[in-house]
């Protein structure tokens, strides 16, 4: 008799609510994916490559012309000059590289934290390794670290903070002040941190990205983990990396090379040259996904839904509880999908267990003007 790993497990409220959306031919602002393609260079590139020749194995730890380029970002964007051979690791996506930095760090027994609302890869990740996630829920409404909470977790197990900025699903931020009081409160413990950032270039109103990567005592502690998919609006090409020090980055190359051992090798040809060629894309970025941002939470301004601007991320809370409080947030879900014709996603699926009146979906706004408006007038009409 088959004994499940993961019991608790089944298929993602992604791929649900993506189903879903497309059983009912509703409009899908549920999975965090753009409707529109990467730039023309960056897939002319790939092709190139592909007619190249350029088809066999990457290095395990990914491209050099790939890993150099990351590290001149990382360098420009935060001051941090990093080795492109011994710091930098291309992985086949974001969440391959979170699940090998958990499972190169975490023993059986050893406690991780994790900050409710989070992302879902996390605590299989965790449990696959033997760990034990530790849920902290992060205050309501605006999606920040309780400290005193944080402090009264940390104990003689805990191994490892799982840190996500820009968030998501709320699209809250962290600041400077909060890797200073996080700093300070891990000094003296053997505690490191992964630090998801695959958001990092979507983060709006003039606001600057407090990267973990611009800290000197906490970087000497941590993961950085970061997208491609989401930067250059190619998700399906399912490709990120780790940037951590030498020692860190050794243990999780352990790992990655028993993982996948390597990416795709013309994506990261193409990435690379896209990346030397046309260094404005990540400084329009923000501007880029702000305008889409604010058309769309224009458009809901006339709506019976609540909410407050996401301060980064391509995701949009709304607050539903005018519209059907009886109903809670996977039932609204639903609803909104087979009777309106809007795809979302609900936010109690990011919690261990979520506040019992927790009225909230997540809208994605990576999406072209026409389905923004097309989806704003259907719940605009509700």
């Amino acid at each position: 008799m088959l004994i499940s790993k993961l019991p608790h497990v089944g298929t993602t409220i992604f791929t649900t609510m993506s189903q879903l959306a497309a059983d009912s031919g509703a409009l899908n602002l549920s999975q965090g994916f753009p409707d529109f393609d990467g730039p023309d260079a960056l897939r002319e590139a790939l092709a190139r490559h592909v007619m190249a020749g350029h088809n066999q194995y990457a290095p395990m730890t990914g491209l050099p012309a790939l890993r150099e380029q990351v590290a001149a970002k990382v360098a420009t964007l935060y001051g941090r000059p990093v080795d492109a051979a011994s710091e930098v690791t291309i992985t086949p996506g974001a969440t391959q590289a979170i699940f090998c930095a958990i499972q190169a760090l975490i023993r059986p027994g050893d406690e991780v934290i994790v900050f409710d609302p989070c992302y879902d890869s996390y605590e299989p990740s965790v449990q696959l390794a033997g760990g034990i996630c530790i849920h902290q829920q992060l205050s309501l409404p605006d999606f920040r670290i309780d400290w005193q909470r944080l402090a009264d977790v940390i104990g003689p197990r805990t191994r490892l903070i799982v840190l996500n900025t820009p968030h998501n699903p709320s699209g809250a931020l962290i600041d400077g002040d909060d890797l200073d009081r996080l700093a300070a409160l891990i000094r003296e413990r053997d505690i490191y941190l992964l630090s998801d950032e695959v958001y990092e270039h979507l983060v709006f109103d003039g606001r600057e990205h407090a990267s973990v990567l611009r800290h000197d005592e906490l970087y000497r502690r941590s993961f950085v983990v970061s997208s491609f998919g989401k930067t250059y609006h190619v998700t399906g090409w399912k490709t990120g990396y780790v940037v951590a020090p030498p020692a860190l980055s050794a243990e999780l190359r352990k790992v990655h090379q028993y993982v996948s051992f390597t990416g795709v090798t013309p994506l990261q040809w193409a990435l690379a040259d896209f990346m030397a060629a046309h260094p404005e894309h990540i400084a329009e970025l923000p501007a880029f996904y702000q305008a889409k941002r604010d058309l769309f939470c224009d458009l809901l301004a006339g709506s019976r839904f609540g909410f407050k601007r996401a301060a980064g991320t391509y995701f949009q809370l709304a607050d539903y509880s005018a519209i059907r409080p009886d109903l809670d947030d996977v039932a609204m879900a639903e609803w909104l999908t087979r009777e309106h014709g809007v795809a979302s996603i609900p936010i109690s699926v990011f919690y261990q267990q979520a506040p019992a009146d927790l009225r909230l979906v997540r809208f994605c706004f990576a999406k072209r003007e026409e389905t923004l408006r097309q989806a704003a007038e259907r719940l605009c009409a509700i």
